[in-house]
């Protein structure tokens, strides 16, 4: 009895620091099954009568039962606190990008609006938890701690970027649109599709150069390219006469980043368009 007492106290004050490698459902679920082990003594230990409770430390242990069941209580409330808060979060996020997807097609000519079709949800099935700087000028290549790269899709990164070097922008988008139709998801993905707004941006087509930034944004909002994809983001709908929408998406970029090199390139495109 005693051994098991201490056992689940133990996990009770090991589950914060658990959770930091685990989904919130997860948590719950242990925080559930600990809570089930702690009632099941507590009846354990009240049917044993004096002599029970006497080998377990007399009334403390009563007490120190009641004290774990508190804990448990506010663990379990603050792990539902926290996903409802992200549970907002992601979905004002996707109605953000989902307004954003709509005012583009408006702004960009021949779109057809019945073809915006659903917006994913922000980041996916999941999102990484922790969040990368990166310059504006030039985003950096992908880390080495990244996934291993499938057959030939270096080879085709760096076809699409010499055809970009070589000033071919709509072969480069072009390319860059079907490296990331190939490996999506890969540790390249992310910095093909910031490149792939970039050639468009140098095309002139501000508006497809707009939904570029926008998707490279969408499928990795924390990713080591989003700070620059939404900076571009922002002023690519300053160009389109977007003034409103801009100044929103610019400032999202010091409260997403704050530590962000791109970060002060949008302060510095707020300034310019008067953002209020």
């Amino acid at each position: 009895m005693i051994r098991s007492l201490a056992f689940i106290a133990a996990l009770a004050l090991a589950a914060p620091a658990a959770a930091q490698d685990q989904s919130l459902a997860d948590v719950r679920s242990e925080l559930a099954d600990l809570s089930a082990q702690l009632q099941s003594l507590r009846s354990e230990l009240v049917a044993s009568g004096a002599q029970g409770m006497q080998a377990a430390g007399g009334s403390s242990a009563l007490e120190r039962m009641d004290t774990m069941e508190a804990s448990l209580m506010r663990l379990t409330s603050r792990t539902e606190e926290l996903q409802n808060r992200i549970d907002r979060v992601v979905k004002d996020g996707t109605n953000r990008i989902g307004d954003l997807e709509f005012r583009l097609c408006e702004a960009t000519p021949g779109c057809d609006i019945g073809s915006v079709g659903q917006t994913p949800t922000l980041g996916g099935e999941s999102s990484g938890a922790s969040v990368a700087s990166a310059p504006a000028a030039a985003a950096p290549s992908a880390s080495s701690n990244a996934p291993a790269l499938a057959m030939n899709e270096q080879a085709d990164f760096d076809r699409a970027k010499g055809v970009l070097a070589q000033g071919d922008f709509q072969g480069a988008a072009d390319l860059f649109s079907a490296f990331a139709q190939s490996y999506p998801g890969g540790p390249l993905t992310g910095e093909a599709m910031y490149l792939r707004g970039e050639a468009l941006e140098k095309t002139g087509d501000t508006g497809s150069a707009a939904r570029a930034y926008l998707d490279a944004f969408s499928a990795a909002p924390e990713g080591t390219f989003a700070p620059d994809s939404l900076f571009k983001l922002g002023t690519s709908l300053a160009n389109l006469g977007q003034t409103v929408e801009a100044c929103a998406t610019l400032r999202e970029v010091g409260a997403r980043f704050p530590n962000a090199a791109a970060t002060s390139s949008a302060q510095g495109a707020m300034q310019s368009l008067a953002c209020q």
